[in-house]
């Protein structure tokens, strides 16, 4: 249940969402927070700098001091500390990355929701035709580095959360499959100098995964294969992990790459499993609910799911000593041995 009391006015607040929301994304869109981490800025200043209309500049930015995101001070306007932590774009937790992508593909596609709720069909790229969102990504280059550097900030804390918890020190070697930028490997890697990763995704997916890597400094430890999850062998190594992929596929497809996945390990191996898991009883992880409904908008039968689901699919598939853990957010990891 909601927090908030479901009153007339927190109804209307639901309702009205989408312009606080437009807010954030147009600023985002502007780059005023990275205007703003220069220093303090007063009105006129920053409709010269970002190209601000004054018949509205002054009510979108109170409209954002109202939201918490910017400071006003001796009619001067800065960041506060959210906002400089995690809304200026080549800070170590933005978040930019994302709100790009959701602004520029998912805001648009949600006004499918209704129609999607009808057909069961995706909204996005998909609507016309198409087997795959990362085939239609893939042919598409901008397209594809937008939503890699997406999912990189989506995954950023449950990354580091899974290089500090699980237990590397036991294993020399891991591969992150369908790794994106390879953002879990980079993390994995800088906390456990003794291992070797490697990064699994398409093709098209290695100049992202390599420039990340470099720019980090891992590029000695970690390494780039080629390949389809589904039909290609796995890396052969003593970890293997899916972080944010199985809601991308319907449930005979996850258990057929947790399967693979099993089949591919040593004794002994491990299988870690992240995503926005939904709450045992369906009730409160709410961005876990929404993010199930987004797999309606972006997949032809993808959906997030349950700690308990994905426990009994490890076990149904021979893993042994398996457990669900909550990584902060609304992301659980699921582990299982071999």
């Amino acid at each position: 249940m909601p927090e908030a009391p479901v009153s007339p006015e927190y109804i209307l607040s639901l309702a009205n969402g989408f312009a606080a929301t437009r807010c954030l994304l147009s600023a985002v869109e502007f780059d005023l927070f990275g205007r703003l981490a220069v220093g303090p800025a007063d009105l006129t200043t920053l409709e010269k700098d970002l190209g601000l209309h004054p018949r509205a500049s002054r009510d979108f930015l109170d409209t954002l001091v109202a939201l918490g995101l910017v400071e006003r001070e001796d009619g001067l306007y800065a960041n506060t500390p959210p906002a400089a932590a995690y809304l200026v774009r080549d800070g170590e937790l933005s978040i930019v990355g994302l709100l790009e992508m959701l602004d520029r593909r998912l805001y648009g596609y949600w006004t499918g929701l209704s129609d999607a709720l009808r057909s069961g069909r995706p909204q996005n790229e998909l609507r016309h035709g198409g087997e795959s969102l990362f085939t239609a990504l893939a042919a598409d280059p901008p397209r594809q580095r937008q939503f890699l550097r997406a999912m990189t900030a989506l995954s950023r804390k449950a990354n580091q959360a899974i290089a500090r918890r699980f237990p590397w020190q036991g294993f020399r070697s891991f591969a992150d499959l369908g790794c994106a930028e390879g953002d879990l490997a980079l993390q994995i890697a800088l906390a456990h100098p003794h291992l070797q990763g490697t990064g699994f995704d398409l093709p098209s997916v290695r100049p992202a995964f390599q420039d990340h890597v470099t720019r980090h400094g891992a590029a000695d430890r970690l390494r780039f294969q080629a390949g389809d999850f589904f039909a290609d062998p796995l890396p052969p190594v003593d970890v293997l992990c899916f972080g944010h992929i199985l809601h991308d596929w319907s449930l005979d497809q996850r258990k057929a790459l947790i399967a693979r996945a099993h089949a591919a390990l040593p004794p002994d191996g491990a299988l870690i499993i992240y995503d926005a898991m939904i709450d045992d009883a369906r009730e409160a992880n709410l961005h876990a609910l929404l993010m199930s409904l987004t797999m309606l908008i972006e997949t032809p039968a993808g959906a997030d799911y349950t700690g308990a689901d994905c426990q009994a699919w490890l076990r149904e598939a021979g893993f042994r000593e398996v457990r669900c853990e909550r990584l902060g957010g609304a992301d659980s990891m699921v582990v299982g041995f071999v």
